[in-house]
């Protein structure tokens, strides 16, 4: 959840370092800190509770000179143990004040490890899990059995500690190397010319160098001007994967819009394209890294689909779509509660794990469970070579690009896309669709993108609708079919950004409870189904917004264009292009998109970073 950056080079430690959390904040920014090395046994450090700008406006009050220096790390911070203060910012460090640390996940033992530190009379200063590691690497560098050897004694406190975590540490005595080191959690390798980054994120250093490196599980790296070095906890040599990003700087640059999170919307006809881009060769459906045979999908005849929020969205789509093509069973769980029910998993499962980061913590236990059940899994993910993918049998990546806003929406497009490609991929093995068929869903994909960029040349009145609701005190959703996942993920994003009440619903089940909450000018959206691929829906969500309307609700209806029968029932009325059923989420989602982000404008948020949310939920 955490940004983390750091750096050993010939330019200045700080600019790279902020440059770099500039680019991480989305992961957290409830506090920001850095920690330069002078190259004389000094190890200047700041850090502020807030926004990275407060850390720079300290910064310059206490005088930018004090951090000269070529070696150095920084980190923002999204809180885990204790409040977002200036006390709990990282860095930490040890009572000599010569070894700091930054750290992203959780370490589940740090009760006892602090207990143990307190006993032997060390005071600590803060109430994280963080600090207890910078005063453990302490300890074993000056009396343990690696005294004196600092990345030795970094491996050393690892082996001791519980839980997901990556650690970067710097020591005074060691001026021009940073190590690093993680387990379960986040952590690549930047490689340049005479200067070497580590980071949680290759948006850090992706301003100065495109190749990088990818570290393994429990593995440490040394890093400094003379390059790189990559162990494992016990100390033996290592290896790490090479890969080059195929995205430039100015692809996490705002690009001349207000918010990343605007960008991020007018970018989904080119992040459905990119996903959809390589994906049907020779008459096939070709997925990414498939270690699955033909076999293997064949003798499938059970489907979970495991995934967090707006991910567990994009999986309740790919229900009806996979049941649809291939008549499997299909099943969608929550990542956070799917290994503590007890599922039932054998060979003939195959588990779709959805993550855009790839380091959920919740989807990853959950693909950990599976694979000890001899499930097999196949990812979606949005970044190359994360823990989830490289756990995983086979993968799918959606090559949406970096999407810096918290709030998921072309990652949301791309997973839908990405499952649907999934179901046809099951459906080609399976015989359940003749070639023909699988290239005819193909093609209506490839139209996808068109039509998605059709919506956002209409969404000025969508905005106008939001500027008008804007001061509401809740919002309902509803939907039918697929339009159900699409009224949630409605409800979700406006809850995330402008911090309403908002509630989606399966719109049959309005009279068993939810009309209790329909009063007067109160706004409820309604995602219809087209009136000729679902008529017996069409239908009924009419007779729905009848029963709305007559209790005083205002109606915002989301409508195929042309479908002239629910005119009457709509206050106000959102065209989209017709589209096949199953594939509707694909442009009924981006006017509820834009929705929300205007409503929170208007309440005055902060729409790329909702309170409390993080990009990358790299805890449980």
């Amino acid at each position: 959840m955490c940004g983390i950056v750091g750096y050993v080079g010939h330019r200045s430690a700080l600019d790279v370092v902020i440059g770099g959390l500039r680019r991480l904040e989305y992961r957290g920014y409830d506090s920001a800190g850095v920690a330069v090395l002078d190259g004389d046994g000094g190890l200047a450090v700041e850090r502020k509770a807030g926004r990275l700008g407060n850390l720079e406006q300290q910064l310059d009050a206490v005088g930018r000179d004090a951090f000269a220096g070529s070696a150095g790390m920084g980190h923002t911070r999204w809180a885990t143990h204790g409040p977002p203060v200036d006390r709990n910012s990282h860095p930490h460090r040890d009572t000599s004040g010569k070894v700091a640390v930054v750290h992203n996940g959780i370490i589940e033992n740090f009760a006892t490890l602090r207990a143990e530190l307190e006993a032997a009379g060390i005071e600590l200063a803060s109430d994280t899990d963080t600090e207890t590691a910078a005063h453990l690497i302490a300890l074993e560098y000056a009396e343990g059995p690696t005294a004196g050897d600092f990345p030795a004694s970094v491996r050393a406190v690892c082996r001791r500690l519980e839980g997901a975590f990556t650690l970067v540490v710097a020591h005074a005595d060691h001026p021009d190397v940073i190590v690093a080191a993680r387990r379960s959690s986040p952590l690549v390798v930047g490689v340049g010319e005479g200067e070497y980054f580590v980071a949680s994120d290759v948006a850090a250093f992706i301003e100065h160098t495109r190749e990088a490196v990818e570290l393994g599980q429990d593995q440490v790296v040394e890093i400094s001007r003379d390059g790189y070095r990559v162990t494992d906890f016990a100390g033996e040599p290592a290896e790490g994967k090479p890969f080059t990003v195929n995205w430039d700087l100015s692809a996490a640059e705002k690009g001349g819009h207000d918010y990343f999170m605007l960008k991020e919307i007018d970018e989904q006809p080119e992040a459905l394209a990119n996903t959809l881009r390589g994906h049907f060769s020779g008459g096939r459906i070709v997925l990414d890294e498939q270690r699955l045979t033909d076999q293997d999908l064949r003798d499938v005849d059970k489907v979970f689909v495991v995934a967090c929020g707006t991910a567990y969205h994009s999986g309740l789509v790919a229900k009806y779509a996979i049941e649809h093509w291939c008549r499997l069973p299909v099943e969608v769980e929550l990542a956070s509660e799917f290994r503590y029910r007890d599922p039932v998993l054998d060979r003939d499962t195959l588990v779709v794990a959805i993550s855009q980061s790839g380091e959920t913590a919740d989807t990853l236990e959950a693909v950990r469970h599976a694979r000890e059940q001899k499930a097999r899994v196949l990812a979606i993910c949005n970044t190359n070579g994360a823990q989830i993918p490289r756990e995983s049998d086979a993968v799918l990546y959606t090559h949406a690009g970096p999407e810096i806003g918290v709030a998921a929406t072309k990652t949301f497009l791309a997973q839908i896309a990405a499952n649907y490609l999934v179901g046809l991929a099951l459906a080609q093995a399976r015989g359940t669709k003749y070639p023909d068929e699988v290239a005819r869903e193909f093609a209506e994909l490839e139209a996808a993108p068109a039509a998605v960029r059709k919506v956002l040349g209409t969404v000025d009145q969508v905005r106008e609708i939001g500027r008008r609701f804007a001061q509401s005190k809740a919002v309902l959703f509803l939907g039918r079919h697929v339009g159900y996942p699409v009224a949630l993920e409605g409800a979700l994003k406006l809850k995330e950004l402008a911090y309403m009440h908002a509630e989606g619903f399966a719109a049959g089940e309005l009279k068993h409870g939810p009309i209790a909450l329909i009063e007067q000018d109160l706004p409820v959206v309604v995602v219809m189904p087209s009136p000729k691929g679902r008529g017996v829906l069409h239908a009924k969500l009419v007779s729905n917004i009848s029963e709305i309307q007559a209790r005083g609700a205002r109606t915002i209806v989301i409508a195929e264009e042309g479908d002239e029968a629910v005119r009457p029932f709509a206050d106000e009325l959102i065209e989209i292009p017709a589209m096949p059923t199953l594939l509707q989420p694909l442009v009924a989602t981006v006017p509820l998109q834009v929705l929300a982000a205007e409503i929170a404008r208007q309440r005055g948020f902060d729409i790329d970073k909702p309170r409390n949310l993080a990009k990358s939920v790299t805890v449980e």
